[in-house]
Parts: C-alpha cells; structure tokens; sequence
C-alpha cells in the first residue's frame, strides 16, 4: 500500500539546504535539558514560530496519509527544539482506526507509542516526542473541536508539542504537499486582535467546526529541510519511482476529490444565491432609521459579497488545478509521443505554447 501511495506523491515544496555540516542533526543534550527546564513557552503562548519537518519525515507522513483515504490516518513525531522552532527529525505511524471525519488514539495506540518511543531510547535515538500528524483528506489543514482538545491535552502534560495535519487529495491535486502546523492557545487565552489567516477553501459541511475554534490555536510556518544524505535518498527513491510518477494523471488517480469539490462549490453557491437580495422597490425610510437602515444594508451586502468572493475563489482553485492536470498531459504527450521522422522544433514549438498557456492561467 505505501509503494501505491508514493507513485503518486511527488514532493515539489521548496526545500531549503542546510550547512555542509547538517547542524541541525547534532544533538546536544545538555542544551536541551536546559531549555526544557526554562520552558519559555509555558510564559509566551505564541513563543514558537516555526516547524521544521524533515524531508524524509515528510515524506512518510505522506505516503500514510495517502494509504489511509478516504479514512483519516494519526502518527507521531520525534524531533527537538532549537530555538523558536520545532524540528521534526523523524515520524512513524500509529495502530489508529479512523473514520472519514475523526480520529483519535486508543489504548493501543498510547501503548504502541510508548514501546516505541523506549524502542528509539535503547538504540540510543535521542530525539522525544514533539508532536503528533493526522490527516484532514479533501478538506483542507485546520483543527478541529476534537483536534483542538487533544493538542490543548498534548501541550497541558508533554510540552514543547505540535500537531501538524495533511491534507493527501489536496496534495495530489496541486502537486505539492498541503500542510499545517499548528499550536492551541492556553485555556481562556484571548489572542489580541483574534487569528489572522489566510483564506482557505473549506468544504460547506466543515465551515461551522473550522470557525467556532478558529481563535484557539495559531499556524507556524513550515520548512522542509534535507541532510546531504537524504538528497542521495531522495534520489534513489526518484529513480526508482519517476516512470510511474510521469505516467500518471491527478485528474485520474484524485477524480473521486475533483468531483466532491464541484458537489461542494454548487452547494456554495444555492447558499449564496439564497441570501442575494431580489430586485424589489425599496419602501419609503424615515429620515431618523435611515443611518440604522443604512447600516444594516451595507452589512448585508458585505454578508452576500463575502460568500459570492469566496465561491468565486474556490471556483478558480479547481479551475487551475484542473487546467494544470490537463496541461501536463498535453506536455507529456508532446514530450513523449514524437513520431519517427518528425521535425522535434515543431514539438518544442508546442511546448513553449503551453508553457505560455499555463503562465496565462497562473
């Protein structure tokens, strides 16, 4: 099942390349016990910044969460704090059965993860336990109310911890991987000025949970980072995996997530459509309710602008990514398919037009 998942993930993130020394892999024990004593995070709700995953790491958080679609998949994290960051050194999967919309860890997980966890100890792995992955497929990275209670839980009795969640039909579709870190705020924490993030495209029957609980955590930012000896790993792994890599379509193998993604934009936009206000004569308004009535008006229209502007935007996100499926295959088949005898500068004639097609798009 993991080999089936990796044919069709292909990591495309930016990936920034540590010191010829990978630095970042040294461990220092003593420093870590200092700062675990110190514990700066238990007096700055907002004290880390940044979640640096491996790239080997991420690529098996991928792959789990890809083999576990439809169905949501849970794992943990081994790495150490540097700083404002939380580096993710490694991750293993956990005996979690989830369902389409939750999941959470057992009995057996819990004593899974501890004989794991003094498993890497006897073998002299001296990374702990700093976060645990799941994944949201086809309904984008955010937390949950159960998501939200487990880290709050996490960070009450095992902090420094993060939780990072995948989101695998996504990650087909724009062919790079869509991920979240994510850190919960202190119990009747108030962040100032609430959260700020960016706009994201969530499905109609997930939009109440992801804005009751919006304010209760904040995002960090995510790197990706690789040892000289992953990009040898990497390597061989693309060796090994490229042919089915180019032979296959997201249009195809991700169909399933492109048409619950059209089912979900129409039911956007009935909503919308609902809420416009029809073209009716307005009744006279008495001079001392016209601010009152003005009010109310405009904040109507903003109500009936903000659903037709965030359709219109989840509308143009599955446009492109189903425009960018169809232009690689356009490309692969220019690439790939010359004819014995043929003039090659007709094909790269081709390819520089969809290559300007797709810059058009973009």
């Amino acid at each position: 099942m993991a080999n089936t998942a990796l044919k069709t993930f292909s990591l495309t993130n930016d990936i920034i390349e540590v010191s010829p020394e990978d630095e970042i892999y040294r461990y220092n024990k003593d420093s870590q016990k200092k700062l675990d004593k110190e514990a700066p995070w238990s007096k700055d709700p907002k004290y880390f910044k940044k979640c640096r995953i491996s790239a080997v790491a991420l690529i098996k958080m991928v792959i789990h969460a890809r083999s576990g679609v439809p169905y949501e998949i849970m794992g943990l994290m081994q790495g150490k704090v540097v700083g404002d960051a939380m580096v993710v050194m490694d991750s293993f999967a956990l005996p979690v059965q989830g369902t389409e919309t939750r999941v959470n860890a057992a009995n057996e997980a819990n004593e899974y993860m501890v004989q794991y966890i003094q498993g890497s100890e006897k073998v002299s792995r001296l990374e702990n336990a700093v976060g645990w992955y799941h994944s949201h497929p086809g309904y984008g990275c955010w937390l949950s109310g159960i998501d939200v209670s487990t880290q709050m839980n996490n960070q009450k009795y095992t902090d420094p911890f993060v939780a990072v969640v995948i989101d695998p039909n996504r990650t087909i579709s724009a062919g790079k991987v869509d991920i979240g870190a994510f850190r919960t705020y202190p119990e009747n924490y108030k962040p100032e000025g609430g959260s700020s993030s960016e706009y994201q495209s969530i499905p109609l029957s997930k939009i109440e949970d992801f804005g009751v609980h919006a304010d209760q955590y904040y995002p960090l930012e995510v790197e990706i980072f690789k040892s000289s000896l992953d990009t040898e790993l990497l390597g061989l792994l693309w060796n090994k995996y490229w042919v089915n890599t180019l032979s296959q379509s997201p249009l195809i193998s991700n169909r399933e997530y492109a048409v619950s993604q059209l089912n979900d934009l129409q039911l956007k936009l009935a909503k919308a459509q609902s809420t416009v206000a029809s073209t009716r004569p307005v009744l006279p308004i008495l001079k001392e309710d016209a601010d009152a009535t003005s009010k109310v008006l405009k904040d109507a229209k903003k109500k009936e602008d903000s659903q037709l502007t965030k359709s219109v935007r989840d509308s143009t996100k599955i446009a492109i990514e189903a425009q960018h499926g169809l232009i690689s295959q356009v490309l692969k088949d220019v690439i790939f398919s010359i004819r014995p005898g043929a003039d090659p500068t007709a094909s790269l004639s081709r390819v520089d037009e969809v290559i300007e097609t797709t810059t058009a798009l973009s």
